[in-house]
């Protein structure tokens, strides 16, 4: 009688050892820049639910927003070594100055432009696949979000000789300061959860390299002006660690896959679309939003093209330049 007790205990835990729930594979998917509710928190909640659904429920994705696993380099830290399995995020160029391919400034000058380079196939978004395929990620593509330009308080600059009065906070990542620079300003890296404070006690004037949504739904309290200098095209990035991917069998890779293109769709959809809404949103606040006419951006072009892009070949190589240089908008 025991014998047996022991028999169908067995056969009883050999069979939940088959159920879905015993085999239910979990993955964290996280940004390192926007709160739930957020544009790219909203677009992590469509992405994990998406896998979930298109896997019934066997993969099981915990999300975790700005913040909630570290600064911005800790997350991409964590990343790399595949404690974060699943990211939409900003990447910082310490891994590889290649990633700088991302912020060189003035590639693209043009909403059309930037969809025909960053979109599967473009020549943007083929650079980069092999960029992040020798970091061990896999890269789906694009989150993009729009142009960018320089944000202030008290005052602005349209010359270099007032933007030398000026200290602008740039993220950790090249060639961002390097850009701002070219243009005239002083630049402090400050991390994203000390900006904030920073321009309130005037530790910096403003914060550049940015979008109008992040000055607009952060630091709208103690900013003046935006200054759409159209630097860089801001796109976030759709990746996935390698070894986690490795992990997955092959429908759920086409389901992550899958899942990846329609956010990365939909965010090609929507972006210009926000990103008018949070200029409007913003002039209602109160903030100057400043547009510089055609004469004025090509002016700032040559001038950040030919200070840049020299240190860009110095340290990510002349055959990528030299795609930029042959697919570049706007020359």
């Amino acid at each position: 009688m025991f014998f047996k007790k022991i028999m169908i205990l067995g056969a009883t835990a050999a069979m939940l050892a088959m159920s879905p729930a015993w085999a239910q594979t979990e993955l964290k998917l996280a940004t390192d820049s926007g709160a739930k509710g957020s544009p790219s928190g909203d677009a992590l909640d469509r992405w994990a639910a998406l896998i979930e659904e298109g896997t019934d429920g066997e993969v099981q994705v915990d999300v975790f927003y700005q913040n909630e696993l570290g600064s911005q380099a800790e997350v991409f830290d964590l990343f790399v070594a595949g404690d974060i399995d699943l990211m939409i995020n900003w990447p910082i160029t310490a891994y590889d100055e290649r990633l700088g391919v991302l912020f060189t400034p003035y590639m693209v000058t043009s909403w059309e432009e930037a969809f025909e380079a960053y979109k599967p196939g473009g020549w943007v978004n083929d650079m980069l696949v092999g960029i992040y395929e020798d970091l061990g990620l896999k890269f789906f593509g694009p989150w993009p979000e729009g142009f960018n330009g320089i944000a202030s308080a008290n005052k602005y600059a349209m010359t270099e000789e007032d933007a030398a009065d000026l200290k602008i906070r740039v993220p950790a990542m090249f060639p961002m300061a390097e850009s701002v620079q070219a243009l005239g300003y002083q630049t402090a890296t400050i991390d994203w959860s000390e900006v904030f404070t920073a321009i309130q006690t005037g530790v910096v004037d403003g914060d550049g390299a940015n979008i109008i949504y992040w000055d607009y739904e952060y630091f709208r309290d103690v900013l003046d002006y935006y200054n759409q200098t159209k630097m860089q095209f801001v796109t976030g990035v759709i990746a996935m660690n390698s070894q986690s991917w490795d992990s997955l069998s092959e429908d759920h890779q086409a389901v992550v896959h899958e899942a990846a293109m329609t956010v990365m769709g939909e965010a090609f959809d929507q972006a210009q679309e926000r990103d008018q809404y949070y200029i409007d949103q913003a002039k209602e606040a109160g903030m100057e939003y400043i547009v510089p006419t055609d004469e004025q951006l090509a002016e700032m072009a040559k001038k950040v093209r030919a200070e840049v892009w020299p240190l860009m070949e110095e340290r990510i190589g002349s055959e990528i330049m030299d795609t930029i240089r042959k697919n570049a908008g706007g020359q």
